[in-house]
């Protein structure tokens, strides 16, 4: 095959697209490196917040919470008690307190097979009560002495020894005894 002879062998306007595609390819890979290194935190910390199943409990009271406070307020309070939550809307901490492994996940489990919102499960301060308890956050007695009745358990009480913060956004905790 003939070719012209002052025709160059590759046209000079395929090395500078060369050039400029590759220049363009490692700058997006290094916007990419440094999207992830700035941002990566916070996205996982979203995630595991987000998969957490305490976090995901106590954001669904406190939801329910800012619901019904609105819900109350545009009523204008005039009947003097609060309605009871249904069980879906209760939320419960499980606390282990008579020292055997794995007995607040088991009763976790139960109470949410009643349909209560579970807000975690932990041990208890001290791992030699004789009986169980529930105990509630003020203006919650109601959905205790409810919970209390379908677990079987006989005694009921004001939050004794613990804070409402301790309690996980929970509204009630029941302490497993022997």
């Amino acid at each position: 095959m003939d070719h012209r002879a002052d025709l160059p062998a590759t046209p000079p306007w395929r090395s500078a697209a060369f050039i400029a595609a590759s220049v363009a390819t490692v700058e997006l890979i290094i916007l990419l490196v440094v999207g992830v290194w700035l941002f990566g935190k916070f996205f996982s910390d979203e995630v595991s917040k987000a998969s957490d199943p305490a976090t995901v409990a106590r954001a669904a009271v406190e939801r329910r919470l800012e619901e019904q406070g609105g819900q109350q307020a545009a009523q204008g309070s005039t009947s003097g008690a609060k309605p009871i939550l249904g069980r879906r809307e209760t939320s419960v901490l499980v606390l282990n307190g008579n020292g055997v492994g794995g007995a607040a996940s088991a009763t976790a489990e139960q109470i949410r097979r009643r349909n209560y919102l579970i807000a975690g499960t932990g041990n208890a301060d001290r791992t030699d009560y004789p009986r169980s308890f529930v105990m509630y956050r003020p203006k919650f007695k109601r959905e205790a002495q409810r919970l209390a009745r379908d677990l079987g358990v006989r005694r009921v009480a004001p939050l004794d020894g613990m804070r409402v913060r301790e309690l996980q956004g929970a509204h009630v905790a029941l302490v497993i005894g022997d």
